[in-house]
């Protein structure tokens, strides 16, 4: 059905639009290509008279549609972290409580992690980052002194809401961790996780509270483990005295040997 219209442009003029009539759709389809083609010439004149630049030009500019659609896509994480939302703490007010999390490396490369907080006078983990080869984990232990609170309640939420975050970075395999990594590759950095803080009633049972103890302990057995090898390869020296012995021993016979007239030490 053939449609007319009029609009007014910006700078008064009045734009007619007019499309072939009705009793003309049967021809050849050359009618037709000729429309669309007379409106396509149509938008583009209208557009330019109100200022705007034809939509080609935004084709000449791909890295601004690389970086939108980036933004747009969610970041893969690298990390797998338990727990995964919240940091389980004894609510202890004036003492230094613990806590613990498992963050293992899900990727396919080596990666470097590091732990920020917002309270980095009362809170630090140990270790505070390190890097992590494909598929190795490791329990990190979170230190937070609890400040007093102003009244008796325990069930009160803690005044200050502490959060922590672990950031991650994709690393080389034979690349130390030193934490200006983070700052050197700072557009490389994804952020894994925003923790919060929960204190919970120590004197009452919690399957949270419970986790976090086993989790400590075994994360205590891996660092004797780590800290038995360093052990074993000390000089036996001081520890046994096997050498020392077997020194004096010798230096002993020789002398003896001496003031007899003996030869030399065999």
């Amino acid at each position: 059905m053939a449609v007319a219209d009029e609009k007014s442009g910006p700078d008064g003029k009045v734009w007619s639009l007019c499309s072939i009539p009705f009793w003309q759709n049967s021809n050849a389809p050359s009618s037709s290509s000729s429309s669309s083609s007379s409106s396509s010439v149509i938008h583009r004149v209208h557009l330019q008279s109100n200022g705007h630049k034809p939509a080609e030009h935004s084709s000449s500019h791909p890295g601004v549609v690389s970086a939108i659609a980036k933004s747009l896509c969610p970041t893969k994480r690298r990390l797998r972290l338990d727990p995964s939302n919240n940091l389980y703490f004894p609510f202890e007010p004036g003492k230094q409580v613990k806590s613990a999390i498992e963050i293992k490396n899900t990727s396919k490369n080596h990666v470097a992690f590091k732990f920020q907080t917002t309270a980095p006078k009362s809170c630090y983990m140990r270790p505070p980052g390190g890097i992590l080869a494909p598929d190795e984990s490791i329990i990190a232990t979170v230190f937070k002194f609890v400040e007093p609170l102003d009244n008796n309640d325990k069930h009160v939420d803690h005044k200050r809401r502490v959060k922590f975050k672990i950031v991650s970075l994709k690393v080389k395999s034979d690349l130390d961790y030193v934490p200006e990594l983070f700052d050197e590759q700072k557009d490389r950095v994804a952020v894994e996780q925003i923790l919060q803080a929960v204190f919970l009633d120590p004197d009452h049972s919690n399957p949270a509270l419970e986790k976090v103890c086993r989790q400590l302990a075994e994360a205590e057995a891996a660092a004797e483990m780590r800290h038995k090898p360093a052990e074993e390869t000390d000089p036996k020296i001081v520890g046994g005295g096997l050498v020392l012995d077997e020194w004096k021993e010798r230096r002993e016979r020789y002398l003896a040997k001496q003031q007899v007239g003996g030869v030399d030490l065999v």
